[in-house]
């Protein structure tokens, strides 16, 4: 009798020091449930109340510029994943911590998960737009891994008879089965939000009168040089720099956008008024400043929309202003130059197709602004709400007070696509290819060196305005063995570009860009 008592008292000291795999597991699974579960909630209320969206924003947010620009060069367009995958890791070490601490010490692990919903919370209301509703799933999904640890913890210190048959492979049992549909309940609620942001169906029902201007684009603006990036970029390519890491779901019919500041008359235009005005297509080329000498954040399409100095002209600046600080609907804003916007030899829009389509969903859907010779930064706020007539001593756009300048013209950029860094070519003749762009300059030419000899002239492609990139190709007869290529591209002014190396931030990359390859 004094030997039950004794083993039976023994009991809760003994499961303590047999081992923290399994607390390191339930911690993770409170987490998980956490997480998941407000993400999935978060397809109900609002892409806002999503804790990973929210808190992967105010990393962005803080994130200094050469990380930034680190993050880009290495990993593209897939960053907004890596940040996703390293914060999903993170969440997993802290589920373990938060397990451990409360085998340790009864209920902290519970009490730290509610600390970490208290973060999340903070973030989801500090996000633009942000409501009493979209604090719901944070709540919510904290309170359900914070109750899930606590009866977890009591059931399993509870005497034998009162655990309901939870001993030790019971409770990894159960750990394990909430981890895994936590994960699962996040996945499908990113994946619903996701779904949801895009309504297919609204975009695929708009109807979009056709351009009053059409752009005409001449025969061989392609090359057709296989390896070189096509002329028109197809949307599906197209490169996407933001800082949203949920795309934004708009629903057309109420979207608006106010023209306010330093104007004469404010205006607030509804999608019918926008699309309601002769519509304008041209080809432009928008360029990411993050992107390093030769990379490919750089793409060419077709836009229809509305000339910006027309709506502009029609609220009447005010004398001093020479700011344009654009917002979209997520809370990025930009600020442009006043004269680049009402430049009328530059094309500056406020977009709604894309290549002949309504905007994708990721690229800026329903309205967007594309203006050309300027870093996307500064410029291509995608899903705008608001346009503010400014100064640039009054107010500053979001990557500006983070290191990057203010004015973000384009720099005259030229690169090599064919033959690839490291290739191999036959004998004979040897074709170089690739583009170049100095976006409301133009390109005059395009010159080629090959292992420090004299540059030649290559032979240039089409184009319908000044506003779009270049192809060229150079057709030369090189010896076998190794060979290094450089290339430069000059103006329609006479500018050469610039070979004096420079990293993206703050103001663009410049530079030569080569490649070395092997003729066998």
């Amino acid at each position: 009798m004094t030997t039950t008592s004794s083993r039976t008292d023994a009991g809760p000291e003994r499961r303590r020091s047999a081992g923290a795999g399994p607390w390191v597991l339930a911690g993770v699974a409170a987490t998980a449930l956490a997480v998941g579960l407000a993400e999935l909630l978060a397809w109900v209320t609002g892409p806002v109340g999503a804790p990973l969206t929210a808190v992967g924003g105010v990393i962005v947010d803080a994130v200094p510029a050469p990380v930034k620009d680190a993050a880009i060069a290495l990993f593209g367009t897939a960053d907004k994943l890596v940040l996703l995958l390293v914060m999903a890791a993170g969440l997993v070490a802290i589920g373990a911590g938060l397990g451990a601490a409360q085998r340790a010490n009864r209920p902290m692990g519970a009490v730290l998960l509610g600390v970490l919903g208290l973060v999340g919370l903070l973030a989801v209301l500090t996000r633009a737009g942000a409501g009493v509703a979209d604090a719901v799933p944070v709540v919510v999904g904290t309170a359900a891994g914070a109750l899930f640890l606590t009866v977890l913890t009591r059931r399993a210190e509870a005497p034998e008879d009162a655990r309901g048959g939870l001993d030790r492979r019971g409770f990894v049992r159960v750990s394990a089965a909430v981890a895994v549909l936590g994960a699962a309940a996040g996945v499908a609620g990113r994946w619903a939000s996701a779904a949801a942001a895009r309504v297919p169906a609204a975009r695929e029902m708009l109807r979009i009168p056709a351009p009053a201007v059409r752009e005409t684009i001449p025969a061989g603006t392609d090359l057709g040089i296989e390896g070189v990036e096509p002329w028109l970029t197809p949307a599906e390519d197209f490169y996407r720099i933001d800082t949203a890491l949920a795309v934004p779901r708009i629903d057309v019919a109420e979207w608006e956008l106010r023209i306010h500041g330093m104007v004469d008359r404010e205006l607030t235009l509804r999608f019918e008024d926008l699309t309601g005005r002769a519509l304008l297509e041209r080809a432009v080329t928008l360029a990411c400043v993050s992107n390093p000498v030769g990379g490919d954040l750089v793409g060419n399409a077709v836009w229809t929309g509305v000339p910006i100095r027309e709506l502009l002209a029609e609220a009447g600046v005010q004398p001093g202003a020479d700011m344009v600080l654009s917002t979209s609907q997520d809370g990025f804003t930009a600020g442009t130059p006043l004269e680049a916007l009402l430049d009328p030899g530059r094309d500056s829009l406020l977009a709604v197709t894309m290549n002949g389509e309504p905007l994708p969903f990721e690229h800026g859907y329903p309205v967007r602004m594309v203006v050309s010779g300027l870093y996307g930064y500064v410029s291509a706020t995608k899903w705008l709400v608001d346009l503010k007539v400014t100064r640039f001593d009054r107010d500053e756009g979001y990557w500006t007070p983070r290191g990057w300048s203010a004015r973000g013209p384009i720099k005259t950029a030229s690169r090599i696509e064919v033959p690839r860094d490291g290739g191999r070519v036959d004998a004979g003749e040897v074709v170089l290819a690739g583009t170049a762009w100095a976006q409301d300059t133009g390109i005059a030419a395009v010159q080629v060196s090959v292992d420090e000899g004299p540059w030649q002239e290559a032979d240039l492609g089409e184009v319908p305005s000044d506003d779009t990139w270049r192809q060229w190709v150079l057709h030369t007869e090189l010896p076998g063995g190794r060979h290094t290529a450089r290339v430069r591209a000059v103006d329609r002014d006479g500018t050469v570009q610039t070979a004096e190396q420079a990293p993206p931030a703050p103001d663009g990359a410049s530079g030569w860009h080569e490649r070395t390859f092997t003729v066998a």
